[in-house]
């Protein structure tokens, strides 16, 4: 089936604007926005990869760029989890107007610090229906964690002792429907053969649980 929409797109927020990609599938069944990690953007090598995977599967895509040009090279901006989560609310609340992502559910893909911007919104808004988070820092944001409400799923490399012990940590937390679930040879960035291949198969089966599928 063809795509309902495979275009770049521009997200008013406020007097600034956010540059992102959707695609969207014609057999979507819901919607995933991708927030990716400090430093990164929505060219992101990783998430795309992982974006390629989940549309097949029946899931439209979009990443969006949580900072600008200009504040991407100020490090305080890029690692503002509060001012980041602030836009994925805004991002969310544009794709609900969209034609082609208005009637679809949605669920969040976070990795990194982005994980941490997913969660932060996701306790504001009581939405999306399900979280994924790779290699996620929720550390940073841990006293909200048991205000979480959306099921979410932990996915840490078992080579990246340090995130792992930070998302073990994050696990007792939370009070939600959860999952913590280890990748093996897999480090931070999950670069090793295979692995995001791993992730983005967690990543579907646990979208595909907890999302409602839209007809």
């Amino acid at each position: 089936m063809e795509d309902v929409c495979k275009c770049d797109v521009t997200i008013p927020d406020g007097h600034r604007y956010l540059e992102g990609r959707l695609e969207v599938p014609g057999h979507a069944r819901a919607l995933i926005i991708f927030a990716h990690g400090s430093g990164s953007s929505r060219f992101s090598p990783r998430n795309t990869l992982v974006a390629q995977k989940l549309r097949p599967a029946g899931f439209g895509t979009l990443l969006f760029d949580m900072v600008t040009a200009v504040e991407d090279r100020d490090p305080a901006r890029r690692s503002d989890i509060g001012m980041m989560a602030e836009r994925l609310q805004t991002v969310s609340r544009w794709v609900v107007h969209q034609p082609a992502t208005k009637h679809l559910p949605t669920g969040y893909y976070g990795s990194s610090t982005g994980a941490a911007v997913a969660v932060a919104a996701a306790v504001v808004t009581r939405q999306p229906y399900a979280i994924v988070s790779r290699g996620g820092r929720l550390d940073l944001i841990g006293d909200i964690l048991p205000k979480l409400e959306s099921p979410i799923q932990l996915i840490a490399g078992e080579k990246d002792p340090e995130t792992l012990a930070l998302n073990r940590s994050a696990y007792k937390q939370i009070q939600t429907v959860k999952r913590l679930s280890l990748i093996r040879d897999a480090s931070h960035l999950f670069e090793e053969p295979g692995c995001l291949d791993k992730v983005a198969q967690l990543a579907i089966e646990w979208f595909t649980r907890y999302l409602p599928h839209h007809e």
